[in-house]
Order: C-alpha cells, then structure tokens, then sequence
C-alpha cells in the first residue's frame, strides 16, 4: 500500500464517509477508490487536488513527500544544458565567419571600438586575421591622398616595408601616417600632403613601422 493511499483511507475514515460517497465527492468510481487506497493506482497531480478538496485540503500536505518519494534518482550520464541569452547564441553562430577588429587611436593603449568583418580562409582582407587592426586617423597631415582626420584605416600590422605604399609610422617620437617610398642604399622618401606636398629623405633605421594601410573608410 502506498503512503498517499494509506493517508487517503485515513483521512476517509475520519470524516465518517465511505469508499461510495468518496468516489462521488471526487467524481471517479467506487472501484477507483478501492484501487488508490490499496496502492494499485497513482494519482496525477489534478486528482491528488480533488482528493484533497474532498478531504478538506488534507491530502495536499501528502503531495510533495509523495513526489519526494517517488522522484528517481538522477541518471548520472546526463549533462546538463544551461540555456544561453539569445545574442550570446547568434555570437557563437557567427564566431567563425565575422571577427571582431579593434579600433585604435595613434597612441593604441587600448581599444576605442571594434567592427564586424568577415573572415575568409582564416584570413580578414587576405591578411592573418591576427594582424589587423583600425586606425582612426587623427590629423589632416594627409588629405591631399583624401586620407582626413576621423577617417578609418584598416591596418595591416608589420614592422616591414615590403613595397611603396602608405604607412603607419613612428618617426622621431611621433607617430603618424605617410606615404613611404623605397629609393634604395637604405634610404626612404616619407611624403606627407596636406595641401602641400611635403617630402623627407630618411634613412630606414631611423623610421619604425608600425603596419601598412590597406583599406580606408570614410565616414558619411
């Protein structure tokens, strides 16, 4: 006999009422209470309120020991799945097609945003997608190659000048942005152009580079 069914009959019996009368209170057969009494049948939650409407509330004391009776005992090889916000979803999702690409000022101390881009055979824009970087220009040194102040510059990060192009650079303590050409015997010609073009024969052991420009975009 079960401990609910026991309780049942108890309490039946308390209030002076038989299996019949207690049927019809709860709206089941005879045969039915006869069976929950000895144990045959389980009650659903629906019917344990009935019984306990019938019985004047009693039996709902009974309903979460029962539950805690009859609760198996947890499978040990099932793992646990902790639901994930939304936007933490589509994160993951788009983990290994768009990379998030740091945006720098010239001091690049730390990051002042970051923009979505995509990455293609584990490379952004051809490059190592490790190597890259925004640069936010910061002055008008270079406008007349339509490179102005707030523009963003995808940089490729290297210390190398592997061809003429224009640069991110460290020369005598100021970083900035030129345009370098390779004139041999270990020279450069920096060029900047503001609206005049201004051009400095160096000598590379003097320049830093800090990487190369590869793409510009210019706010609307």
């Amino acid at each position: 006999m079960s401990r609910l069914g026991s309780e049942i009959g108890r309490l039946r019996k308390e209030l002076g009422i038989t299996q019949k009368q207690l049927a019809k209170l709860v709206g089941v057969s005879e045969g039915f209470i006869i069976d929950v009494e000895s144990g045959r049948r389980i009650l659903n939650e629906d019917l344990v309120k009935k019984f306990s409407r019938a019985l004047r509330g009693e039996v709902g004391k009974l309903e979460l020991y029962e539950v805690e009776q009859n609760k198996p005992e947890p499978d040990g090889n099932v793992v646990k799945v902790v639901e994930k916000p939304i936007q933490d979803i589509w994160n993951d999702a788009l983990s290994g097609i768009l990379m998030p690409v740091p945006v720098y000022r010239y001091k690049m101390d730390k990051a002042i945003n970051t923009k979505q881009l995509p990455i293609i055979h584990n490379k952004v824009e051809g490059f190592p997608k490790d190597k890259v970087f925004y640069l936010m220009i910061e002055d008008n040194d270079m406008s007349g190659f339509r490179i102005i102040k707030d523009d963003l510059a995808l940089v490729y990060n290297t210390h190398d000048i592997d061809k003429d192009g224009i640069y991110f650079v460290d020369y005598k303590g100021k970083r900035t942005v030129r345009q370098i050409k390779d004139i041999g015997n270990g020279k450069l010609l920096l060029v900047s152009n503001s609206g005049r073009l201004v051009t400095d024969t160096i000598y590379r052991k003097d320049l830093n580079v800090l990487g190369r420009l590869i793409r510009l975009e210019i706010p609307l």
